[in-house]
């Protein structure tokens, strides 16, 4: 699909567009300048965050070292889930945050989440950013658009940036419903772009194993949502700025 979508001019116009603009956040990021950012975890509290479907968070997950943990039981009741959401719904926005995901781990960073009883888990509505071990987890193997850093099942990253098991890596999402443009950077690398709220985004959809989901990808305000996937999974340093 990248190559596909590289090849409208549009997109090759944006591509040197978005690469100058990410290197810009990154190191806006990387000083100590938060002018226009609000800090979702500063690694001491869960004030900004909940269960999904729920009014507390869940007991399996913890904060260490400055990081939020994910230990999920090893033996999780059937339709149990742990995902964790933000209080507070976004729209077009800057997110930046750390992942560090266990061997064999997968996880997702997913936005436009709407809570409702209709809709049992985040990603049912949430498009995700992949959250993988690449090396050792299945899905890598099942797809391009299955590896860390994917629009999950839509978007492949143009290159594995990802770093071992068990380091962490710096993700930036981008998400302007205004521009009709998303973005993701991994490690300071521009690795995705995709469409948004327009025919290509649609078009995207109805090539993936979401073509029939009822309400995916079609809330422009929701919440955040960090994914429960039976893995244990890290983050850390979680900040957002509205577009």
């Amino acid at each position: 699909m990248v190559a596909t979508l590289g090849g409208c001019k549009e997109k090759a116009q944006k591509d040197d567009n978005t690469d100058a603009a990410d290197s810009m956040k990154e190191e806006a990021m990387a000083s100590d300048d938060m002018d226009g950012w609000t800090v979702l975890f500063d690694g001491s509290s869960f004030d900004n965050w909940k269960g999904y479907q729920r009014d507390d968070v869940p007991e399996y997950w913890k904060i260490e070292d400055g990081a939020m943990v994910l230990h999920p039981p090893a033996n999780k009741p059937e339709g149990e889930s742990y995902n964790l959401v933000t209080k507070n719904s976004y729209t077009s926005f800057v997110l930046s945050l750390e992942w560090r995901i266990s061997e064999g781990g997968n996880s997702g960073v997913m936005w436009g989440v709407r809570e409702d009883e209709k809709y049992h888990e985040p990603y049912e509505t949430g498009p995700e950013i992949q959250v993988l071990d690449n090396e050792r987890h299945p899905d890598a193997k099942a797809g391009t658009t299955h590896r860390a850093g994917a629009l999950y099942d839509m978007v492949a990253p143009s290159e594995d940036v990802t770093k071992p098991v068990g380091e962490w890596n710096t993700m930036v999402i981008t998400v302007d419903y205004g521009e009709h443009h998303g973005s993701v950077s991994m490690n300071g690398q521009h690795i995705v772009d995709f469409p948004l709220a327009n025919e290509e985004w649609d078009n995207l959809v109805a090539g993936s194993k979401f073509a029939d989901w009822e309400g995916f990808g079609q809330f422009h305000e929701g919440k955040l949502a960090l994914q429960d996937h039976g893995f244990e999974v890290a983050y850390r340093n979680i900040k957002i700025k509205p577009l």
